[in-house]
């Protein structure tokens, strides 16, 4: 069965992935939403939940069974071990998953999975090629406020010193898109969308 190529797209928060990803799907590419999905999969997936109560316990879980968040994050923020054994739970489910969907997707020349975090292509994922988007972290930080005012600058900083630096981000990418506000954007995207659709 012939698979379609596998794009990844990531990119720092404020960097407009999220934007990237809607002109993708408005060209008619599907897009799985790798970080979207994930939330969804805690939720709706028994064998993660059960996984999940058993790593956590019963408090990951409220009483009517929704994915404790805020409760989980206080658990694992402070203790790299116990994220590490909570991501290496939530990391298969979403791989199957993924599987899965590209799979739905085989009549499509290319398909596009977004991640806040991801590796180069080919490194312990089916992904053909990744592009990264970047912007200067000043407009990074002031898009973030505008759609998230209750953030201050210092939090926001905060989230980005504990992402991948924008250095380390460009060296796994394949391809750039530049999302500063001078580049025209779509022109870099209709390129990207025409090399893709032609098999790289």
């Amino acid at each position: 069965m012939k698979t379609p190529l596998q794009i990844g797209v990531t990119g720092g928060i404020g960097s407009g992935k999220s934007l990237i990803c809607a002109v993708f799907r408005a060209l008619g590419v599907p897009v799985y939403a790798a970080d979207d999905r994930a939330k969804w999969l805690t939720e709706h997936d028994p064998i993660l939940k059960a996984d999940i109560v058993r790593l956590l316990g019963a408090e990951a879980y409220t009483p009517v069974g929704q994915y404790n968040r805020q409760w989980v994050a206080s658990q694992v923020f402070q203790n790299p071990d116990l994220l590490g054994q909570l991501n290496q739970l939530v990391h298969p489910r979403v791989m199957a998953d993924t599987a899965q969907w590209v799979e739905q997707h085989t009549h499509h020349p290319y398909v596009v999975k977004e991640a806040a975090i991801m590796k180069r292509a080919g490194d312990h994922n089916t992904l053909d090629k990744v592009v990264v988007v970047q912007a200067p972290m000043d407009l990074r930080i002031a898009r973030i406020r505008l759609r998230d005012p209750q953030r201050s600058e210092a939090q926001i900083r905060g989230i980005m010193q504990n992402q991948m630096s924008d250095e380390d981000r460009a060296a796994l990418a394949d391809y750039i898109l530049t999302n500063d506000e001078t580049t025209l954007l779509l022109p870099q995207i209709v390129a990207l969308h025409d090399q893709f659709k032609s098999g790289c």
